[in-house]
């Protein structure tokens, strides 16, 4: 009997460079289909619309694998590449640096700050560390091998070569990488610490919140007291033994000690304006350590940053920037502060008596 072998499909390199660090959109035909052209696939398959997507025809911004303009009336044929470059609306800067903890010929390893999204994602594309960085370093080819949450600062992994970008996410998906989270929240002297928290953790898609459900646990997190002090705050360590979305920041809440800073829990606040950069979530990826798959390097990588609420409370907690227009850290923006968030803003916790 013979051995049938699925062949690998080849994706053609873009015919399209970059744009401020953001790779063009790759469109492939699917294999069924009613459409007699690759206009009215588009234009019905695209949430821009039909008059957006025959502008762009007509503009010769869609093109072919050889890097000519693909005729509105082109037809449909399934398996067929486009690419184009997306209109992007202009974005709000994020006024805080992105440094390089680490770099060679196969990783960057940067600190991310709070409030930028790692990769392009909804309505966050040029202002990501991956297009920063990939315009910074002139690095075209830098992809994540992992993400962070946009309002969590810390420790990212980028891999400069393509081809090895797998061994690298293989660090993470067999937890093979050893990573360290802090955050400060509030203190419970009743609360029995260190502790490992296991549950079962669905995020649903359109829901902002993950929520815990019965079940087989899913997530593991082990939660180290470090450090608390009489206004009621504490500093945790936070060891993700899985990376389910949400996971420490639900966990801590579970725990009933929700981080500080949290718009999603223990309940939902309100969005914030574009521009707002008040108040940071107050969680931190803090380390990474793991051996180089490529290399065979070990490396034990820590952030340089602090975090605001337990350094000097008063600063994050200010409700407006100082008169000269920097942040409480000093920096100064590259754009004004939206209007006032709409979040609760609290107090710190009262001390707890035992057993409260």
């Amino acid at each position: 009997m013979a051995l049938v072998t699925r062949r690998r499909r080849t994706v053609p390199p873009s015919p399209l460079p970059q744009r401020d660090g953001v790779d063009p959109v790759r469109v492939r035909l699917p294999g069924a289909g009613s459409w007699a052209t690759v206009r009215d696939h588009l234009a019905a398959r695209l949430p821009a619309g039909s008059d957006v997507v025959d502008g762009m025809f007509d503009a010769g911004l869609i093109v072919g694998v050889d890097g000519r303009p693909v005729p509105a009336d082109a037809p449909y044929v399934p398996g067929l590449f486009v690419w184009f470059h997306r209109e992007l609306p202009a974005e709000v800067p994020v006024p805080f640096p992105l440094e390089i903890v680490y770099r060679d010929e196969h990783i960057v390893v940067a600190d991310k700050p709070h409030f930028l999204a790692t990769t392009p994602r909804g309505s966050h594309v040029t202002e990501t560390a991956l297009a920063r960085l990939r315009r910074e370093l002139d690095i075209p080819l830098l992809g994540a091998a992992h993400r962070l949450d946009r309002l969590t600062a810390g420790l990212v992994l980028f891999t400069v070569r393509p081809e090895e970008r797998g061994a690298y996410q293989t660090l993470f998906r067999d937890r093979l990488i050893h990573k360290e989270y802090e955050a400060v929240a509030p203190h419970d002297p009743a609360l029995v610490l260190p502790r490992t928290v296991r549950s079962r953790i669905v995020k649903e898609r359109g829901v902002l919140a993950a929520r815990e459900v019965e079940g087989e646990p899913n997530a593991l997190s082990r939660v180290e007291l470090l450090d608390h002090r009489a206004d009621g705050l504490a500093r945790y360590r936070l060891v993700p033994c899985t990376g389910q979305t949400h996971q420490l920041r639900v966990h801590m809440n579970a725990l009933g000690v929700p981080v500080v800073g949290d718009p999603l829990y223990p309940e939902v606040t309100g969005p914030v304006p574009a521009g707002d950069f008040r108040r940071p979530l107050q969680l931190l990826a803090r380390a990474l350590e793991f051996t180089d798959p490529v290399t065979g390097a070990r490396h034990r990588l820590h952030s340089g940053r602090t975090l605001t609420a337990w350094t000097s409370y008063e600063d994050w907690a200010a409700d407006d920037r100082a008169d000269d227009g920097r942040a409480p850290d000093g920096r100064t923006p590259e754009a004004p502060a939206g209007p006032a968030r709409t979040a609760v803003h609290r107090p710190p916790p009262a001390p707890l008596a035992p057993g409260q």
